[in-house]
């Protein structure tokens, strides 16, 4: 089993302000990231690197819903000059070339099309782009160059905010029998996996969720409201309709079902996608086979900790 090693990620804010243009670099990595936003785009492209070859996105919202477009070109600057006269809904746009204009039209295109399909296999944002164009003939050696070359980009988006690669679906889970969820401070059991239950019977909801390696993954089978009835400025008001829109939520008569496991930030951030509303996931989650919170949980596993 190969061990997980941590990565140097350098951000520089060019004008020195946290809504501004910066620029991503990983160590070890010939790739160049630019973040601007809409607003800075003509100082962007007149950047050296904007007229390097490579691919790009454009983020923004189209009728309340989040939207991207993923493109490619051998000068992304002429690119986006035109997307920026057509497409009046994008508000960000991120340029991903390398060092030295290394990368080929054959690896942009590669690229583009790697980006656009793995876009939609998460399904969190609904891309522009017409067709799903076709991956470019490369040769063994180059495939393996440009995958290591789209794992460092799947490293750096978020850092730039952008989440639409995240994918947080999860395959099959093993938990703890009844008896170990009850050792609250049993750490002989495997200490990565527990088990807690979300149930409401105003709304005949009821949702499992485990904790395992610091995700909180809210289990294939669990109910939740049918939308989101909250204040719609709320930190979690999208993200209902969001998983509804990915498939990770199903309408199943007056309510969701979770079609597949998935991943949340938080407990917070399971909790509110269920009852569709704000709630304290800390307060509203309890362990399998004793019933205590996830916050009276949480306190004993640092208390354990400390000791």
């Amino acid at each position: 089993m190969t061990r997980a090693t941590g990565r140097s990620l350098e951000l520089y804010y060019i004008d020195g302000r946290p809504d501004g243009m910066l620029t991503a670099e990983l160590f070890g990595w010939t790739g160049h990231v630019l973040m601007a936003p809409r607003t800075q785009i003509a100082a962007a492209l007149a950047r050296p690197e904007a007229n390097y070859a490579g691919v790009y996105l454009l983020i923004g919202e189209l009728d309340g819903e989040p939207r991207a477009y993923v493109g490619e070109g051998d000068d992304i600057s002429a690119r986006i000059k035109s997307h920026d006269v057509r497409k009046e809904w994008w508000t960000s746009a991120i340029l991903i070339t390398a060092a030295a204009n290394k990368l080929n039209k054959a690896y942009v295109r590669y690229l583009e099309a790697r980006l656009i399909a793995e876009a939609r296999s998460v399904g969190r944002v609904p891309l522009d782009n017409g067709n799903n164009p076709t991956v470019a003939s490369l040769s063994e050696a180059d495939v393996a160059k440009m995958e290591a070359f789209l794992e460092n980009i799947f490293i750096v988006m978020p850092a730039v905010r952008v989440d639409m690669f995240i994918h947080r679906s999860r395959p099959g889970l093993q938990h703890k029998t009844a008896a170990e969820q009850g050792a609250v401070n049993d750490t002989s059991s495997n200490p990565t996996a527990q088990r807690f239950i979300l149930e409401t019977r105003k709304h005949n909801l009821h949702a499992t969720a485990s904790l395992i390696d610091g995700e909180f993954i809210v289990e294939a089978g669990s109910k939740a409201r049918k939308e989101w009835v909250g204040l719609n400025h709320h930190t979690y008001a999208s993200l209902h309709p969001e998983l509804v829109r990915a498939g990770v939520l199903a309408i199943d008569g007056d309510r969701c079902v979770f079609t597949q496991n998935y991943a949340f930030s938080s407990p917070s951030a399971a909790a509110a996608t269920i009852f569709g509303r704000s709630a304290s996931g800390p307060q509203s989650w309890r362990l399998e086979g004793s019933g205590i919170t996830y916050k009276d949980w949480e306190v004993s596993q640092l208390e354990t900790a400390e000791g």
